[in-house]
């Protein structure tokens, strides 16, 4: 009974709360001075309970992302914006200049909850999803002779400079870069490299050598600048949300849930 449990918090504490009579209970001055601080605790601990509850389901807590840059200029805020929205409460962590093998290497060791990548995705507990498919294209000096073409043969390129990220950098566009140009019959002769896609085309208005870059960095205008479709068959790279398997944490599936609205699977990438 309610009764006992009162006497027994009494004994424990060493004083009377209450002042008891056959017509009335009253608090007692250190019932009064007990009562506050209680209520005090009982309302943080209710907030406790609530923001438990609501971390479990993952509307707050904290999800760091690995992206590149450029490439990500439109994919990664309508993801942050929608995540916003629907979880205010989520912390995202964003890290830039995290180019795809360096994201899914961090992916894999838990440094990073999600990674923007490229496929291929050959990590052993890595999970992803396809959220966007582009092609390679050429960038050079708006001057150029080829810059008066409609588009660029692989094959012509072969005795021009190129410039690119650098070889270390666990950049996808230099690795997919490379493997068209081998398949043309010719490797590429970089003569300079670069952090990111602003300065590489930076280096390519300045007549420093041609680069080939992916389509959703063609956003970047410079003057001195061009971009031509490659001839040929298209070289594809296609885009994707990496995270690790088995990571439990509720925010972090949070997120990946509103990405399949935010940046749903391209229909022509299910095939």
């Amino acid at each position: 009974p309610l009764s006992q449990q009162i006497r027994q918090l009494e004994k424990e504490l060493g004083v009377q709360l209450f002042h008891r009579n056959t017509r009335s209970v009253r608090l007692t001055s250190a019932g009064e001075t007990f009562l506050e601080p209680v209520r005090t605790v009982l309302d943080d601990l209710d907030t406790a309970v609530r923001a438990a509850r609501s971390a479990g389901i993952g509307e707050y807590g904290r999800v760091t992302i690995g992206f590149a840059g450029a490439s990500s200029h439109e994919t990664l805020p309508r993801l942050t914006r929608a995540v916003r929205a629907a979880h205010p409460g989520l912390e995202l962590v964003m890290t830039g200049q995290t180019y795809a093998n360096t994201a899914l290497s961090r992916v894999a060791d838990g440094s990073l909850d999600l990674g923007f990548v490229r496929l291929p995705v050959a990590r052993p507990g890595v999970a992803h999803r396809v959220i966007d498919e582009e092609e390679l294209v050429c960038a050079l000096p708006s001057d150029h002779p080829l810059a008066r073409r409609e588009t660029v043969p692989l094959d012509v390129l072969a005795g021009e400079p190129f410039v690119s990220f650098p070889a270390n950098s666990g950049s996808t566009v230099r690795d997919a870069m490379t493997e068209a140009c081998e398949n043309a019959g010719f490797t590429p002769r970089i003569v300079q490299e670069a952090p990111d896609s602003y300065t590489i085309l930076a280096l390519v208005a300045a007549g420093v050598g041609v680069t080939l870059t992916v389509t959703s960095v063609q956003h970047i205008q410079q003057n001195g600048l061009a971009y031509r479709p490659l001839a040929g068959p298209a070289v594809r790279l296609r885009a994707a949300l990496a995270w690790r398997a088995d990571n439990p944490s509720a925010a972090l599936r949070a997120v990946l849930a509103v990405a399949e609205e935010a940046l749903p699977t391209p229909a022509r990438t299910l095939d």
